[in-house]
């Protein structure tokens, strides 16, 4: 139903020892592929030339499991999370062109589908509060006969803002060659 969706299924085809490299990657995402050739060796007993792991990343990278991104200290803007229901009446014929106006809004930094009354919710940065409240009016007023109702919470501190590395783990323990990586 939404054009974002054919992008969004990736198909998990890594060996334990790519779990590891990527593992790896994020635990340390500033090192240099020597580096991490070293973290690999010593954490992992896992040999490779620096030439091969940079290869191996390149290659989970074109695969699409993981992005090399850029993320602003989260100090720098105000969060905010955003819920929409929907008036039915127009969803058939407004729906896309509000999707396509949130999904290229510099100011969202996550949209989602929810199973809730809120069907679409969607986490966006500003430099103030006021900046929210002018998005929010000109949103409204571009976008309001698709909104049945729309909610703001500010998220006035944020705790955590990436993703760890052990997460990896839980890929790693579904096979015996990834349960060695972890002992």
């Amino acid at each position: 139903m939404y054009p974002a969706e054919e992008d969004t299924d990736v198909e998990l085809d890594l060996s334990p020892r790519d779990v590891a490299i990527l593992k790896t990657r994020l635990k340390y995402p500033t090192a240099s592929v020597r580096e991490i050739r070293d973290i690999l060796e010593e954490e992992y007993d896992i040999s490779l030339s620096h030439n091969r792991v940079n290869d191996i990343l390149r290659e989970i990278k074109s695969e699409g499991l993981f992005q090399e991104l850029v993320t602003p200290n989260k100090n720098l803007f105000d969060y905010h999370l955003f819920r929409i229901a929907f008036h039915y009446p127009s969803f058939e014929k407004r729906w896309e062109e509000c999707y396509t106006d949130i999904i290229n809004d510099p100011h969202v930094v996550m949209f989602f589908n929810a199973d809730d009354y809120h069907q679409w919710q969607f986490i966006t940065q500003f430099l103030s509060n006021e900046e929210s409240e002018h998005w929010k009016h000109q949103f409204f007023k571009k976008h309001g006969e698709l909104i049945a109702q729309f909610d703001k919470t500010a998220l006035p501190s944020i705790h955590k803002f990436h993703t760890d590395a052990a997460i990896l783990d839980d890929i790693l323990k579904q096979t015996e060659e990834g349960e060695q990586y972890l002992e």
